[in-house]
């Protein structure tokens, strides 16, 4: 390993209240080249704090902490001095949120729950934002800057699937911590048992959700799916 002076990768500290999401945060920030965990902070608090100690260029900062919003946290980390860039964690769907934090540094947003795929996109796409220097040939090259830090838009689904009954799908395993069986998915929902299948079925393809079988019952095992809390992989639910 290079040593501290040369090492170019970007250090990102992690500001999330709940722990579990936290050390995934962490792991996953550690998965993606270039990149590096340098700390993690539950508070507003501790984040100053960490600032203080370390040189950080990136925080994936969620919004929602105990003691201050993200943004505000932001607003003050700007006027301390510190300058690192703000990628935004939450499930917060106001676009008047969106555009404050443009002014703050939020360069990115990412809601949860989210995949790792969608972090790691975020992510690769701040780097190579992060890796522009020099001064830019004209109008053309500083477009294609800033155009490195939109994200495409979403991955179409599957033949056959809509977003709006993948999203019913996806809350009612959420709200099942114990885990649904395809029948019971789909007399949540309101779809047929084949239709339920199909869609829990997307979701632990995508890495969202995980299924095991429900023994003690006569012939095949039937399965019972569970949303994955914390995959950031899946993100943390609010």
């Amino acid at each position: 390993m290079t040593g501290e002076g040369h090492d170019r990768r970007i250090r990102v500290l992690v500001v999330e209240d709940d722990p579990v999401a936290a050390d995934a945060h962490v792991m996953y920030v550690g998965r993606v080249p270039g990149f590096v965990a340098v700390g993690k902070a539950h508070t507003g608090a501790e984040a100053r704090r960490a600032l203080d100690r370390t040189p950080v260029d990136l925080l994936l900062l969620d919004l929602h902490l105990p003691d201050v919003h993200g943004l505000q946290l932001a607003r003050s980390l700007r006027a301390a001095g510190h300058h690192a860039d703000v990628i935004a964690v939450t499930s917060a769907r106001d676009l008047a949120v969106v555009r404050e934090g443009v002014s703050l540094g939020v360069v990115q947003y990412v809601l949860k729950p989210f995949t790792f795929a969608t972090l790691r996109d975020r992510l690769v796409r701040y780097a190579e934002f992060h890796a522009a220097v020099g001064e830019a040939s004209g109008q053309d090259e500083v477009d294609r800057a800033l155009a490195t830090l939109r994200a495409p838009g979403p991955a179409a689904l599957p033949k056959g699937l809509s977003a709006p009954t993948l999203e019913r799908v996806s809350g009612a395993l959420r709200e099942a911590p114990e885990g649904l069986t395809a029948a019971g998915v789909a007399e949540t929902v309101g779809v047929s048992r084949i239709t339920a299948r199909r869609y829990l079925e997307h979701l632990v393809e995508a890495g969202r959700a995980g299924r095991s079988p429900l023994y003690g019952q006569v012939g095949r095992p039937e399965l019972v799916y569970r949303w994955v809390p914390g995959t950031t992989g899946t993100g943390m639910a609010r």
